[in-house]
């Protein structure tokens, strides 16, 4: 373990400072936290607030009062690396504690439910009895939203409205509404999982009052001054639509309420947005009550933010190298059959990467109490990144009368096929807009957005 690269580091989800074992307590709650979220490294003889190593008196003795502490307050037994690291004239002492496969973990003296801890940010938290079941979920490899809904029967599934979503891709049978797992087979009987329901059920709201989307543009960047709201109840698959078009309403520079004519200019990359708001609706934690997805726009930034910690084991730095787990298994499987999601663990990737080619700042990805929080900033960090082709491209379309595929194809010589893959790809980073009434339009035209 070096010592030297963690003291550079600052406390996080993954890594915690002590002072000493003064405080046993607060030790062992860290150590339960990190085994129920995503591992950690805990150091003993570090200053918190300035990491300042003080080291500790007799290492050796103290790591074993350590180990028995642990063994002694921490069900279901846990065993984690402990490691004495020198340090000048002094030692250190590490914990690593590796993401457990027995969650949830918790303090025997308080018992599960008071002594379940999780890490938010830098910080432990008592787990409640919603994160208490998702920490069992996943022990068990199950997801909230495979579960079986008894109450209900298979009819509560909307199938005019499931076979309306798959019409662009194949015929739905019935058999469908099965191996999708939108319906299970419980005690005899054939009931939707909460997957089903919350996709295609009739009376969704009914029973997730807070699965919904909350849109709103505000001037300046706080939410003092609201100049639009949508609230979006439609099925998720179709809330998708609605909350990009509302975001694409509102991703002008400069916009304003009011009947003024203004050239338009383009700030956010759609494929960005479109990620965002994908894996906001995949992602979120629908055992949660009180609050839904929401979606801010502001005049400095966008703000998609879901309920749910990310999936155990999973950190932010994870995201960002394509690593990916499915909260809603059910959500997932129907989100990719519809091409909504075109491979596991792309998304964050593929949003910095529009962005970087944007000359944006990459997404911030965070996570805020138990939400997580994509933000995209739109003030242009450097000049869009784009070869000579693309140059002419995007000089050709300056004048404002927009040109056709062809046309394009006609300047830069190449294909339509060729063509038209630069002329999406421009589309995605923000660069290029697209007027047509669909992608197969021929007179499908395309104008500079910026």
């Amino acid at each position: 373990m070096d010592l030297i690269d963690l003291l550079k580091r600052v406390e996080s989800k993954t890594l915690e400072f002590k002072r000493d074992l003064s405080s046993p307590n607060g030790v062992l709650r860290t150590i339960v936290a990190f085994a129920n979220t995503a591992g950690g490294v805990l150091l003993l003889g570090v200053e918190d607030a300035t990491r300042n190593v003080r080291g500790v008196e007799k290492p050796l003795a103290m790591e074993e009062r350590l180990a028995n502490l642990i063994s002694d307050s921490i069900l279901p037994r846990l065993i984690p690396d402990i490691e004495v690291l020198p340090w000048r004239r002094t030692h250190v002492l590490a914990v690593q504690v590796h993401p457990s496969p027995a969650r949830p973990h918790y303090l025997a003296n308080a018992g599960l439910e008071g002594g379940a801890y999780v890490r938010f940010g830098s910080t432990n938290h008592r787990a409640d009895r919603e994160l208490i079941d998702e920490l069992r979920r996943f022990s068990r490899g199950e997801t909230f939203d495979e579960q079986a809904m008894p109450d209900c029967n298979s009819e509560a599934i909307d199938f005019r409205a499931a076979s309306e979503s798959f019409a662009s891709v194949r015929k739905l049978k019935r058999a469908d509404l099965d191996t999708l797992r939108l319906t299970i087979k419980h005690q005899g009987r054939k009931v939707p999982t909460i997957g089903g329901m919350l996709l295609f059920g009739k009376q969704r709201h009914r029973y997730f009052p807070d699965a919904w989307v909350q849109a709103g543009r505000f001037r300046g960047t706080d939410k003092t001054h609201i100049i639009d709201t949508l609230e979006i109840s439609n099925f998720p698959v179709n809330a998708v639509e609605e909350a990009i078009a509302f975001v694409q309403k509102h991703s002008l520079h400069g916009m304003e309420i009011g009947d003024v004519r203004r050239e338009e200019h383009w700030n956010l990359p759609p494929v960005a947005v479109r990620e965002a708001i994908i894996n906001a609706i995949v992602h979120t934690d629908y055992s949660q009550h009180g609050a839904p997805i929401r979606i801010s726009i502001y005049d400095d930034r966008l703000e998609v933010e879901n309920p749910g910690l990310l999936p155990f084991g999973l950190t932010v730095d994870d995201l960002l190298l394509g690593v990916s787990k499915l909260r809603n298994r059910v959500i997932g499987r129907v989100f990719h059959e519809l091409g909504l999601i075109e491979q596991w663990g792309s998304g964050f990737q593929r949003m910095v990467a529009v962005c970087r080619d944007a000359g944006l700042a990459p997404p911030v990805l965070e996570e805020i109490g138990t939400r997580f929080r994509v933000t995209i900033h739109t003030a242009r960090t450097s000049a869009p990144s784009v070869d000579k082709t693309d140059r002419t491209i995007l000089d050709s379309l300056a004048e404002g009368s927009g040109h056709s595929t062809q046309e394009v194809a006609d300047l830069i010589g190449l294909t339509t096929r060729a063509t038209r893959a630069r002329l999406r790809k421009l589309v995605e980073r923000g660069l290029v807009r697209e007027i047509g009434t669909s992608p197969q339009d021929p007179r499908r035209r395309y104008f500079r957005a910026g």
